[in-house]
This record gives structure tokens, C-alpha cells and sequence, in this order.
């Protein structure tokens, strides 16, 4: 017994090896951890167990039998981030560049199907030269089987990919369906066909970072929802996000411990919305002090800045805030804000994860650039997100809610479950000048100084249409409150609708405007 245990172990340290010692030195001076060191960081200490450390591919062609190392770039199995289960795999770069092969391919998907009978959220740690080349359509069909099952895994599991090295052509699908995407700033590079190609095809002069890199997923395409400078952040930022995240569709939200003997009156929030309506402000300051401990970890926060999305706690309790950002094109609602929106409302929904919603809206961008490129196809996704959505679902309007933006934004109409405002609300059609000059046209074309009567009208219009109240009278809006209440009106709603059951009707699935 003795010797077999010796040899068990000389194959033990054989594996965890993986490419050997040069190409372990070779990944550390690129900047890059190596497979097991990014999991070791990961987990919680002590808590991983491997599977399938000993699997070696099964090819032949080109010479490849000569080169059979344990594990065939990747390491998978089980293990504890903050106290709670994940699978997770993680490609390593050192043992044929983390390409994918046949086997490679079996081991993620055996641990991905693991994580859809046990509940539990599935982590990929991407670092791959792509399809092993010598395996042909072989390892074609092993990335088909991770795509299946990343979306049968969809809404059923959290999924979370972070892009560790590179990520191209077909390869980049897996991430792309998963729920969230992490790069790291400089080593990361996602596209599904790179400079060389471009360059060949369309004349185009591109670095792997322009065409890639992290900063080009994370402000101009939005594929990546976080972009951090090292491996490091990243995986410290993927044990914060799922902090905030229940293990599978059936949990709970997550909820800690809170005090509720506390005061939740918070002075600051009644002085930050101008005087003036068009000035801006930021919206993130009263996300903040309307979170708990003031934290909130922002989901897609360089990509489509006119909206806000991300995570925090109210009394304890795990949510989604979507808010719009009147410093960034004054909060008016695109294409990019609008597919982003919904992407994490849906993500919320499919995860028990309640929505508060920040509202300052003057309505949808306007233009042939946008009205060309779909804007009604894409303002419909943000309205059919929030109409579909059945976990509880708080507003708060704090300033603008004009025209077919108030009825998208989480409105008492789309099954909004308490929907407050603040004194400063303005609720109407549309900005009180643009009404103005459209139903007193006749009126100041004919008035000897049209400036004049033009800010005759608009004075009573103001203070007629562009407040809370007429919508408060029909019940739209549930209370006016002073801003300094938010807290604690939230704080009490969010309790209340933890019992909340809701459901639509039953189908196959839904076909939403993609």
C-alpha cells in the first residue's frame, strides 16, 4: 500500500504542476496567477475539492499522444466562498495555452451539470488560447456542450465568468451567456476574431487591447460588467458580488442580521435635488445613503453611465438598484441604458432579489441615430424587464417622470408594489416648456412678446401639471414623503413584501423584443 500511496501522490504533485515550472514562470511574468493559484485566492481556505485531477486527453493526431498531462488545462471541482457552495473550473494557460479539448470540455460540463442538481453557482475562470486545433471539431463540439448548458444553467443557477487571459472566437459565447463577466485591465482580451483577421477582412489597424481589452468591453460594448487592474480585485470582487446573490432560483434573497431599533431619518437627502429642475445632480448620493452601511457595488458602472444598476442591502435584505443619473445626459434613456436595465432587472427576477428604483427621468433620447437603430425595439426590453418582473418592487420618483419613461421606470401601472415621491416630483406627459408651447401655441404666437407670455404659461403650468399630486389623487403614487423619510419608508416597505407572491401567466416562456 505503501508504494501505491507514494505513486497516487508523485501523480498528485504531477498534476498540479500542470505545464511545468517554465511555463509556470512564463504565466507569472505576463502578470498572470496560475489556474490553482486564482482558485486558492478564490475559496475559502481549505474548502477545495478537486475532480478529475488525473484526466488526460485522448488524441493522437499530429504527436499530440506525446504530450498527456494530467488534467488537460483545466482544474475543476467544488468548493466554499463566504460559507457557501460553488463549482467552479479554471483554465490553465501553462498545459497546451488552457485550449480547449474534448476532455478539457467533459470535466466543465460534468462539474456545470453537478451545480444544476446541487443549486449551486457556477464560476469559470477563463484563460485560453481557444479550440485545441489537433482535436479539429471534436473540441468544436465540446464548447457546444459548455453553451448548452450555460443556458439550460441560465436563471436557474448564478453564472459569473472572469477573463483572466485571452478569450477568442468561439470561446467567448460561454462568458457572453453567463450572468456576469469580469476582465482584468491589460491581460484580458475577448473578440471572436482577432487583429490579424480584421485586418485582412476589413483593412482595419486594431491592437488586441482596442479591439478586446477590458476597457473596450467595459465602456463601449458592455460585454464585461466589471474591469478591475489586477487578478487579484477581480477575485475579490467576485466574493463580494456573491454576497449578495441567493445559490439558485429557488432561495431567498439573501438577508444579514440588522438593527432595526436604529433612526433611519436621514437629513442630507433633503437637501440634494437643485432648486433649478434642469441642473444636474448626482444620483449616486442618495443611492448611498439610502443603503445600508452606505455600500453599494455598482454592476456595468463605465457602460451606459445615464443608468444606474447594481447591489446593496435595505434593513438587511439583498437588492437590485436601478436608478437613472441626471449627470449623464440627464438621465434620458438610450439604447445601451435601456438593454443594460433590463438585463439586470431579469437577472433580479430570476434570483428572488428585490428591485428599488430611483427615478429621474426626462424620457427617451431622441434622434435619427437612435429612432434607426431600434430605440422602440430596445426601450421595450427596459418595459417588458420590469412588467415580467415578480419579486417585490419599490420607486422612488425624486425629480422627472415624463411621458412613456415614467410608465417604463417600475410605475403603479407595470405592477409596481408601492411607488413613493418626493415633493420635487414631476409627473406629466412631458417637460413643462415643450407642453407649454404645444397647447398654448395659438395663444403665443399671437401675444405681442412671446417670451413673455411664454413664461406667463409656463409659470401656471408649472404649478398646475409638474408636481406629485395629481398623480397621488388617482393612487399612481402611494405617498408624497420628505426625502428625509426614504430610508425608513423603504426600509418598512421592503420588510412587508418579503411574503409578497406574485406569478404570470403560464407559458412556454415569454418573447421578449430581443
Amino acid at each position: 500500500m505503501k508504494e501505491k500511496i507514494e505513486k497516487l501522490e508523485k501523480l498528485r504533485e504531477a498534476a498540479k504542476l500542470g505545464g511545468g515550472e517554465e511555463k509556470i514562470k512564463a504565466q507569472h511574468e505576463k502578470g498572470k496567477l496560475t489556474a490553482r493559484e486564482r482558485i486558492e485566492l478564490l475559496v475559502d481556505e481549505g474548502s477545495f475539492q478537486e475532480v478529475d485531477m488525473m484526466v488526460k486527453h485522448r488524441s493522437s493526431d499530429f504527436g499530440i499522444d506525446k504530450q498527456r498531462i494530467p488534467g488537460d488545462g483545466v482544474v475543476t471541482g467544488f468548493a466554499r466562498i463566504n460559507g457557501n457552495q460553488v463549482a467552479l473550473f479554471s483554465q490553465d494557460f501553462t498545459v497546451f495555452g488552457g485550449s480547449l479539448s474534448e476532455a478539457h470540455a467533459e470535466k466543465i460540463c460534468k462539474i456545470m451539470d453537478a451545480a444544476l442538481k446541487l443549486g449551486i453557482p457556477i464560476i469559470g475562470l477563463n484563460d485560453s488560447g481557444g479550440a485545441r486545433i489537433q482535436e479539429g471539431v471534436v473540441s468544436l463540439g465540446g464548447y457546444a456542450e459548455i453553451f448548452l448548458r450555460n443556458t439550460l444553467a441560465s436563471g436557474v443557477v448564478p453564472q459569473i465568468s472572469a477573463v483572466m487571459g485571452p478569450c477568442a472566437g468561439g470561446a467567448v459565447y460561454s462568458p457572453a451567456i453567463t450572468d456576469f463577466v469580469f476582465m482584468v485591465k491589460n491581460t484580458s482580451h475577448m473578440f471572436v476574431t482577432g487583429p490579424n483577421v480584421v485586418k485582412t477582412v476589413t483593412h482595419e489597424e486594431v491592437s488586441f487591447e482596442e479591439l478586446g481589452g477590458a476597457e473596450t468591453h467595459s465602456t463601449k460594448s458592455g460585454i464585461a460588467h466589471f474591469a478591475f487592474e489586477s487578478e487579484v480585485e477581480v477575485i475579490e470582487n467576485i466574493r463580494k458580488l456573491l454576497g449578495y446573490l441567493p445559490s439558485n432560483w429557488k432561495d431567498r434573497p439573501i438577508e444579514k442580521e440588522f438593527n432595526f431599533e436604529q433612526d433611519f431619518i436621514e437629513p442630507k437627502l433633503d437637501a440634494i435635488i437643485p432648486d433649478t429642475p434642469n441642473k444636474p445632480y448626482d444620483m449616486k448620493e442618495i443611492i448611498h445613503l439610502l443603503l445600508d452601511d452606505n455600500e453599494f457595488m455598482e454592476v456595468h458602472q463605465n457602460y451606459a453611465q445615464n443608468i444606474i444598476v447594481g447591489f446593496g442591502n435595505v434593513g438587511g435584505v439583498s437588492v437590485g438598484v436601478v436608478a437613472n443619473q441626471p449627470s449623464v445626459l440627464a438621465g434620458v434613456l438610450d439604447i445601451n441604458a435601456s438593454v443594460k436595465g433590463a438585463r439586470f432587472i431579469r437577472f433580479c427576477d430570476a434570483f428572488n432579489i428585490p428591485l428599488l428604483v430611483l427615478e429621474d427621468v426626462p424620457g427617451f433620447l431622441p434622434g435619427t441615430e437612435q429612432e434607426w437603430n431600434g430605440i422602440i425595439r430596445h426601450g421595450a426590453k427596459l418595459l417588458f424587464a420590469f412588467c415580467e418582473a415578480t419579486v417585490p418592487k419599490v420607486t422612488v420618483i425624486t425629480r422627472k417622470a415624463y411621458g412613456g419613461a415614467y410608465d417604463v421606470m417600475n410605475s403603479k401601472h407595470i405592477r409596481g408594489d408601492f411607488n413613493f415621491a418626493w415633493p420635487s416630483a414631476e409627473i406629466a406627459v412631458m417637460g413643462p416648456k415643450g407642453a407649454v408651447e404645444i397647447v398654448f401655441k395659438k395663444e403665443i404666437s399671437s401675444a405681442k412678446d412671446h417670451s413673455a407670455k411664454l413664461e406667463e404659461l409656463l409659470s401656471g403650468y408649472i404649478d398646475k401639471f409638474a408636481n406629485p399630486y395629481i398623480a397621488a389623487e388617482r393612487g399612481y403614487i402611494d405617498e408624497v414623503i420628505i426625502p428625509r423619510e426614504t430610508r425608513q419608508r423603504l426600509i418598512a416597505s421592503f420588510q412587508l413584501l418579503k411574503t409578497k407572491v406574485d406569478q404570470n401567466p403560464k407559458k412556454k416562456h415569454s418573447n421578449i423584443p430581443l
